[in-house]
Protein backbone atom coordinates (compact mmCIF):
# COMPACT_ATOMS: atom_id res chain seq x y z
CA UNK A 1 0.00 0.00 0.00
CA UNK A 2 1.49 3.33 -0.99
CA UNK A 3 1.25 6.63 0.86
CA UNK A 4 -1.43 8.07 -1.42
CA UNK A 5 -3.67 5.07 -0.70
CA UNK A 6 -3.26 5.64 3.03
CA UNK A 7 -4.12 9.31 2.59
CA UNK A 8 -7.20 8.48 0.52
CA UNK A 9 -8.43 5.97 3.10
CA UNK A 10 -7.86 8.50 5.89
CA UNK A 11 -9.82 11.20 4.05
CA UNK A 12 -12.66 8.82 3.19
CA UNK A 13 -12.72 7.63 6.79
CA UNK A 14 -13.54 11.13 8.08
CA UNK A 15 -17.23 11.29 8.96
CA UNK A 16 -19.31 13.47 6.66
CA UNK A 17 -20.16 15.78 9.58
CA UNK A 18 -16.50 16.73 9.99
CA UNK A 19 -15.76 17.24 6.29
CA UNK A 20 -15.74 20.74 4.85
CA UNK A 21 -18.73 21.55 2.65
CA UNK A 22 -18.15 21.75 -1.10
CA UNK A 23 -16.78 25.09 -2.19
CA UNK A 24 -15.64 26.08 1.32
CA UNK A 25 -11.99 26.05 0.31
CA UNK A 26 -12.70 28.58 -2.43
CA UNK A 27 -14.43 30.88 0.08
CA UNK A 28 -11.38 31.14 2.35
CA UNK A 29 -9.88 34.59 1.84
CA UNK A 30 -6.25 34.75 0.80
CA UNK A 31 -4.16 37.56 2.28
CA UNK A 32 -2.64 40.01 -0.17
CA UNK A 33 0.86 40.20 1.25
CA UNK A 34 2.96 39.62 -1.87
CA UNK A 35 5.13 37.26 0.19
CA UNK A 36 6.10 39.90 2.75
CA UNK A 37 5.79 39.35 6.48
CA UNK A 38 3.61 41.71 8.49
CA UNK A 39 5.56 44.43 10.28
CA UNK A 40 7.25 43.15 13.44
CA UNK A 41 6.25 39.48 12.99
CA UNK A 42 9.79 38.30 12.25
CA UNK A 43 11.07 39.84 15.49
CA UNK A 44 8.30 38.22 17.54
CA UNK A 45 8.86 34.79 15.97
CA UNK A 46 12.61 35.09 16.51
CA UNK A 47 12.05 36.06 20.15
CA UNK A 48 9.65 33.12 20.69
CA UNK A 49 12.08 30.65 19.09
CA UNK A 50 14.90 32.05 21.22
CA UNK A 51 12.85 31.54 24.39
CA UNK A 52 11.96 27.98 23.38
CA UNK A 53 15.61 27.26 22.60
CA UNK A 54 16.70 28.68 25.94
CA UNK A 55 14.04 26.59 27.72
CA UNK A 56 15.19 23.43 25.94
CA UNK A 57 18.78 24.08 26.90
CA UNK A 58 17.81 24.78 30.51
CA UNK A 59 15.76 21.57 30.61
CA UNK A 60 18.75 19.63 29.28
CA UNK A 61 21.03 21.05 31.98
CA UNK A 62 18.47 20.25 34.67
CA UNK A 63 18.09 16.73 33.25
CA UNK A 64 21.82 16.09 33.40
CA UNK A 65 22.01 17.45 36.97
CA UNK A 66 19.06 15.35 38.16
CA UNK A 67 20.40 12.22 36.49
CA UNK A 68 23.81 12.80 38.09
CA UNK A 69 22.23 13.30 41.52
CA UNK A 70 20.15 10.13 41.20
CA UNK A 71 23.25 8.20 40.09
CA UNK A 72 25.21 9.46 43.11
CA UNK A 73 22.43 8.63 45.58
CA UNK A 74 21.94 5.17 44.10
CA UNK A 75 25.69 4.48 44.18
CA UNK A 76 25.89 5.52 47.83
CA UNK A 77 22.98 3.19 48.68
CA UNK A 78 24.56 0.33 46.75
CA UNK A 79 21.66 0.11 44.31
CA UNK A 80 22.07 -0.44 40.64
CA UNK A 81 19.85 0.91 37.98
CA UNK A 82 19.85 1.88 34.33
CA UNK A 83 21.35 5.31 34.89
CA UNK A 84 23.57 5.24 31.85
CA UNK A 85 20.59 4.70 29.55
CA UNK A 86 18.78 7.55 31.29
CA UNK A 87 21.85 9.76 30.90
CA UNK A 88 22.08 8.74 27.24
CA UNK A 89 18.47 9.78 26.68
CA UNK A 90 19.07 13.15 28.34
CA UNK A 91 22.23 13.78 26.34
CA UNK A 92 20.46 12.70 23.15
CA UNK A 93 17.74 15.25 23.88
CA UNK A 94 20.39 17.92 24.51
CA UNK A 95 22.00 17.15 21.15
CA UNK A 96 18.63 17.28 19.39
CA UNK A 97 17.81 20.67 20.96
CA UNK A 98 21.22 22.03 20.00
CA UNK A 99 20.97 20.71 16.44
CA UNK A 100 17.35 21.71 15.77
CA UNK A 101 18.23 24.93 13.92
CA UNK A 102 20.97 23.45 11.71
CA UNK A 103 18.82 20.39 10.90
CA UNK A 104 15.87 22.54 9.78
CA UNK A 105 18.20 24.78 7.77
CA UNK A 106 19.74 21.73 6.10
CA UNK A 107 16.37 20.16 5.27
CA UNK A 108 14.52 23.28 4.11
CA UNK A 109 17.44 25.48 3.11
CA UNK A 110 17.54 29.23 3.46
CA UNK A 111 16.42 31.92 1.13
CA UNK A 112 13.09 32.67 -0.41
CA UNK A 113 13.10 30.32 -3.39
CA UNK A 114 12.30 27.07 -1.66
CA UNK A 115 14.80 25.33 -3.92
CA UNK A 116 17.10 24.28 -1.09
CA UNK A 117 19.65 27.04 -1.74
Amino acid sequence: MILSDLYLRAVLGIPAVLRAPDGLAAAVPQPDSNGDLPEGLADKVEQALGLISWGGTAAGVVGVLVTGAVMAISHKRGESSEHMSRLGMVLGGCILVAMAGPIVTWVFGTGGGGDGS
